[in-house]
């Protein structure tokens, strides 16, 4: 049988487009294929669980046309399903004058991008969470959590009961493209489609070169770890707090979230990984680690963020140091409340010349397009990145 469409990666940026495909081409047949047992199985269901409202990213860029465009079709959806949303709302605390300074700019890029923020006092502040100390915030009312694994079923629910194919599994291991078809290889199993489209997160570089992609573009993979406050602490915070971020690097910073179910996360951090899918303290892969060690473009990124991977390190390595970096803004926190959660993984493109890839980034061939970069808040953004793709799809013959 030769599928319409094959993607590659049932995380929620796959799903999606999946999901977009089938409503923009009623009938068509899809394969969705998935290396893991399940799907959202890696940066799905590894996040904060946030809803993004697009206050941080450059106006005029995906991420902020996306995000914005994500954050209301996500509510939407979550509503349609029956699937629990908590709108609590972000401050972003302001603890010196560095921050207050950054706050301003943060502010200028909120009316650009068309959102909604309020600036607060150190007294407003105060008065909102009495358990968290800065000298100003911004409050951005739209920010909300939920559980982006149970939205990534949704969307699979959606795709098979439409007639699509997943396929778990199922490891991709060869793409062969001809004039007229895609070839998807697996250890024992192949596949043809007219067009593939390839959501491989971690692994999109990768996927990308086999099917003779030209990108610069190698995942550096970093990792984010989270602690998890006890219940009876639960209620230190009714807001997502988070710091005010540094615009020169790609990480929010260590933040606290009342998750959708109840629990508070501190977290997370950003250390240079040392598996792409290593999630447990101490896991190492000898082909990751060698992959970005020969690329060039990671001695750049290292060499002008010196300072800011040693003080990650340290902080992953002394909970004490993590700590502190929490109670920055929320000083009450002990140490006993900092509880073991589970880390997650984010892949960051980084070019050959050592820029950081700040936006989404999409290349492709005559018949495959290719996610080479989709870090926070792709998962917010899902539903319009995997409409904008499905568009390119079927307008372009991608």
């Amino acid at each position: 049988m030769i599928f319409d469409y094959c993607v590659v990666g049932a995380g929620i940026v796959g799903m999606a487009t999946a999901m977009s495909l089938i409503e923009k081409r009623p009938g068509v047949s899809i394969l969705v294929l998935e290396k893991e047992d399940g799907p959202a199985r890696h940066q799905t269901g590894h996040n904060s669980g946030v809803i993004h409202s697009g206050i941080y990213y450059e106006p005029g860029s995906l991420k902020a046309k996306l995000c914005r465009q994500g954050e209301w079709a996500t509510k939407d959806f979550c509503a349609e399903h029956g699937i629990p949303v908590t709108v609590q709302g972000k401050l972003l605390v302001a603890t010196d004058a560095a921050d207050t300074e950054r706050m301003a700019g943060l502010l200028e890029r909120a009316g650009c991008n068309r959102i909604d923020v309020e600036r607060l006092s150190a007294r407003e502040l105060h008065a909102l969470e009495p358990h968290v100390r800065g000298v100003g915030a911004l409050r951005v009312p739209s920010t909300g959590s939920v559980d982006y694994t149970r939205v990534c079923g949704a969307m699979h629910k959606i795709v098979v009961a439409a007639g699509g194919q997943v396929e778990f599994g199922v490891e991709v291991t060869g793409l062969e493209e001809t004039a007229s078809i895609v070839s998807v290889r697996t250890a024992d199993r192949q596949w043809t489609a007219r067009r593939l489209v390839v959501c491989g997160g971690l692994q999109a570089d990768r996927l990308a070169r086999m099917a003779g992609v030209k990108s610069d573009a190698r995942i550096i993979p970093f990792r984010g770890e989270y602690y998890r406050l006890p219940a009876h602490r639960s209620d230190i915070v009714s807001h997502l707090i988070y710091p005010i971020p540094d615009p020169a690097l790609p990480f929010l910073g260590v933040h606290l979230t009342p998750m959708v179910d109840g629990r508070v996360t501190l977290g997370p951090n950003a250390v240079l990984g040392l598996s792409r899918e290593g999630y447990r303290k101490g896991s190492v892969s000898l082909r990751d680690v060698g992959d970005y060690l020969s690329f060039p473009g990671f001695w750049k990124v290292a060499a002008n963020n010196v300072r800011t991977g040693a003080v990650e390190m340290r902080n992953s390595m002394i909970k004490r140091g993590y700590l502190q970096a929490c109670r920055r803004y929320c000083p009450g926190l002990e140490l006993e409340d900092l509880l073991p959660e589970e880390a997650g993984i984010r892949a960051q493109a980084v070019r050959r010349d050592g820029t950081l890839v700040h936006d989404f980034l999409f290349a492709g061939t005559d018949r495959t397009l290719h996610v080479i970069n989709a870090p926070s808040p792709a998962a917010t953004s899902a539903i319009p990145i995997g409409a904008m793709v499905a568009s390119r799809c079927i307008s372009t013959g991608q």
